[in-house]
């Protein structure tokens, strides 16, 4: 249905409370964390949005996250969707509770919206009042600063992002050229609280603008 929330699932979960080191080496761990939670998922922004909040509940960082090529739609195997993240912690409980920070996201947080009834046609954009650790590190600002995380098909992205940087205050940080592993693109940008969510707002317009007439030149 149109306007109707696409929620990211999880597909499969693993906790290993004791990583072997070699391991740990090629995952980029450090020597004080000793536990890693894994999780795989069938939207990608959804689950590096979620990995970062973890890092704001949860004694954990993000060591790992990747999107798979061209999506959910072409996954190598039924657990696969098209993401995995890890997270780093002391012990078992603490990379477990940031796993379950992770489900929680996945059913109660962010998601995309759909521009047409077969849900085949979506959009994200999403405010992030306050950066954990990880997205602040991938955007190159502090921990704590607000993000405007945008994302569309190529076109609507890139139409989406001109409309923003007009329209609100922000900076863009992270620019997402198309086609990403997933054939979207978008960016991440920062400001005030409210600039962001205007750029979230008016990223939203201009992407359901192009879904409702898609030939309009001017």
């Amino acid at each position: 249905m149109k306007g109707a929330p696409i929620r990211a699932a999880a597909l499969s979960t693993r906790v290993i409370p004791n990583v072997d080191r070699e391991l740990a080496k090629q995952l980029n761990l450090t020597t004080t964390f000793k536990s890693i939670a894994l999780v795989t998922s069938t939207i990608d922004d959804v689950g590096y949005t979620a990995l970062d909040e973890a890092t704001k509940q949860a004694a954990v960082e993000v060591i790992y996250a990747k999107s798979f090529y061209a999506g959910s739609a072409h996954a190598s195997g039924p657990f696969s969707g098209e993401f995995i993240g890890i997270l780093g912690g002391d012990s078992p409980s603490e990379v477990k509770s940031g796993l379950d920070v992770v489900l929680q996201e996945f059913e109660q947080g962010p998601c995309f919206y759909s521009l047409n009834e077969e849900g085949t046609h979506a959009y994200y954009a999403h405010t992030i009042s306050r950066t954990g650790t990880y997205l602040s590190e991938v955007a190159g600002i502090n921990p704590g600063e607000p993000l405007a995380y945008l994302i569309a098909p190529p076109l609507e992205a890139i139409y989406g992002l001109d409309a923003v940087l007009k329209a609100a205050d922000v900076r863009l940080c992270q620019f997402y050229g198309p086609p990403t592993e997933t054939n979207f693109g978008g960016a991440l940008l920062t400001g005030s609280q409210s600039s962001c969510k205007a750029a979230a707002e008016a990223f939203a317009e201009a992407v359901k603008q192009v879904a409702q007439q898609p030939h309009k030149a001017f």
